[in-house]
């Protein structure tokens, strides 16, 4: 596919005004063709405005429709996978089949909502029909549902090109939940942006919908996300990202006469508890499978396993050295950009002060993104006193935390900050006398793993990829699987509104046959009259 480099308003290409930008190859270092043009502040108004003229059809249109808008999205990235996978891999250096894996996830995500829009029920109808003469005061008929928030602005992650970015989750529950979309592309793999987006711009086409339902700016700055954040036209935010970065976009949101909310997935540090029982029994495989999924992907995925918490035991010593031999036996990773490469080899830096006799080596004679993977230790009771050592190190590294005594243990879990994850390695029956730790890690992450590693995100209706601040913005719902819908629309009542010009899935009959509340009882059954 030829690449133009324009951005995608409403179908038509951007406005070529702005300034240029080209990606880099991650791996050389070199500049890649073809240059990009930035948007400016006329293309956001414009997007904006298309993006509200669409709201209203779009939102409008029964939920089968929409599903076959979303599956056409699905076959066009299957379609369209040659094309993606190869410029993804120039402008990432990920190895192509984990990229050809995004895009199976890219268009399962994109059908998972489909089948979810087919059934109906995500709606949450709710029926409570009159009293009228109820005293002292009667009831009135009163109805209601989940409709569309308005337009949605997403911006691209950095480390999944595809799964999380342009046809991500956030573009598909958006468009699932009847919202028109403008994603900001990241400015990392805007090649991969442009295929994605050109994707979803052709199956607008072809599903007759207007174009407005769809925009993708350009900008390798922070302005044109700025302005899109800031919009009034724009009525929610999907990112994922850096703390930092979210931290930005939250108080912009927060800041504008009428706050819209920001749903960010920023830092996550996914604390490991192993248990005496897993460190005297699988003490070698433990040790290699931690370590594969810490450097999995150059150790840039969310939920990469930062914090080891490890029990004063005979295997201990063992278990440590054998994660310093596997890292300093791995060979490098080269990280997405030069950048996050930077901040890494800092944060590796600083830390290194605290743990002299940490597992790293110096990256040096390779390309500005080339990094080593790094271990460190520390004793629990300084984890307690020092506060950077539980933060998120995004990169190949961990940090093994010793304890002798259960006390100090269940004192460093409560003072966690929020995590997407919290596994616990152990035998079934140890759980029991662990409930303390189970109740204290209900509270800290948004999912509780036993004996598995934390890398895996299943995209699935039981999903949850959240997690209290600073995991995510709002730890009331999730970014991957089917109630990631849920963030982008809200409950309307209709009350006393007449049966023909209530939605059909408030209506008597029940003619989409979706589960509703009825007089608050579960039921699939009409209303009779």
């Amino acid at each position: 596919m030829k690449l133009t480099g324009a951005s995608l308003i409403a179908g038509e290409r951007g406005r070529p005004n702005g300034a240029e930008f080209r990606a880099v190859n991650p791996e050389k270092g070199e500049l890649l063709e073809p240059a990009f043009i930035s948007g400016i502040i006329e293309d956001v108004e414009q997007a904006a405005q298309s993006a509200r003229d669409a709201s209203v059809e779009f939102g409008s249109i029964a939920g089968r429709e929409r599903a076959r808008f979303l599956r056409t999205i699905a076959d066009g990235l299957d379609a369209a996978a040659g094309d993606l996978v190869a410029r993804a891999a120039l402008e990432t250096a990920l190895p192509r089949p984990r990229l050809q894996g995004e895009v199976k996830r890219a268009s399962n995500q994109f059908r998972i909502f489909a089948e979810v829009l087919d059934e109906g029920s995500w709606v949450a109808a709710r029926i409570d029909t009159a009293l009228p003469k109820r005293k002292p005061q009667p009831r009135p008929d009163l109805r209601s549902m989940l409709r569309p928030i308005g337009p949605v602005a997403v911006f691209g992650a950095s480390n999944f090109p595809i799964a999380f970015s342009v046809a991500g989750g956030d573009t598909a529950s958006a468009l699932a939940a009847g919202n028109p979309v403008i994603v900001k592309a990241h400015p990392a793999h805007p090649g991969t942006s442009e295929i994605a987006g050109r994707v979803i711009c052709e199956s607008a086409r072809t599903c007759g919908l207007p174009a407005g339902v769809f925009s993708l700016l350009f900008d390798s700055g922070i302005e044109i996300g700025k302005a899109l954040v800031q919009h009034s036209l724009i009525c929610a935010v999907g990112f994922t990202g850096s703390h930092t970065a979210g931290r930005i976009l939250m108080n912009l949101a927060a800041g504008r006469p009428r706050p819209i909310p920001c749903f960010a997935e920023m830092s996550s540090t996914n604390p490991v508890f192993i248990l005496p029982s897993a460190l005297a029994e699988q003490r070698e495989k433990l040790a290699a499978n931690l370590f594969g999924s810490v450097t999995l992907g150059g150790g840039q995925f969310c939920t990469k396993p930062g914090l080891i918490f490890l029990p004063h035991h005979p295997q201990a010593a063992g278990f440590v050295s054998d994660l310093r031999r596997l890292t300093s036996d791995s060979s490098g990773f080269t990280l997405l950009t030069s950048g996050i490469a930077a901040n890494y080899r800092d944060s590796v830096q600083r830390r290194s002060r605290l743990d002299p006799l940490n597992t790293s080596i110096e990256a040096a004679g390779e390309s500005a993104c080339f990094v080593t993977a790094a271990l460190f230790e520390t004793q629990v009771e300084e984890f307690l006193i020092n506060e950077e050592l539980g933060h998120e190190l995004f990169g190949p590294s961990s940090l093994v935390i010793h304890y002798r005594q259960r006390k100090a243990m269940i004192q460093a879990a409560e003072s966690l900050e929020g995590s997407l994850t919290a596994a616990v390695f152990g035998w079934e029956e140890e759980l029991a006398q662990y409930q303390d730790l189970v109740r204290i890690l209900e509270r800290k992450a948004g999912r509780v793993i036993f004996n598995g590693i934390p890398t895996g995100v299943e995209v699935s209706h039981a999903m949850v990829h959240g997690g209290p601040y600073p995991a995510t913005s709002d730890s009331r719902f999730t970014s991957v699987g089917s109630q990631a819908i849920l963030r982008f629309a809200r409950p309307i009542c209709y009350q006393g509104w007449p049966e023909n010009n209530l939605p059909e899935e408030l209506r008597n009959a029940n003619p989409l046959k979706i589960m509703r509340v009825l007089n608050g009882r579960m039921t699939r059954d009409p209303l009779e009259a």
